[in-house]
């Protein structure tokens, strides 16, 4: 994982999302994902995953690595 400013991507929010305090997603051209967050779009850094890295992140939240003790 890389805290970096991604090429131009489409950004996406998920439509539940109604206050504008949400994270935001894109695919990379390259496999992976980038993630921001919206209330600093311009400026803020983005998270960027290789495709690997986001699977076993979505596996930990399955198997529910980060739920709190």
């Amino acid at each position: 994982m890389a805290s970096s400013r991604p090429p131009a991507v489409i950004w996406r929010k998920s439509s539940y999302s109604a206050s504008g305090n949400c994270v935001e997603v894109a695919s990379l051209p390259e496999g992976g994902l980038a993630v921001r967050d919206s209330k600093n779009r311009e400026e803020g850094p983005s998270l960027v995953f290789t495709l690997s890295e986001w699977r076993a992140f979505i596996a930990g939240v399955k198997d529910g690595e980060f739920d709190p003790s």
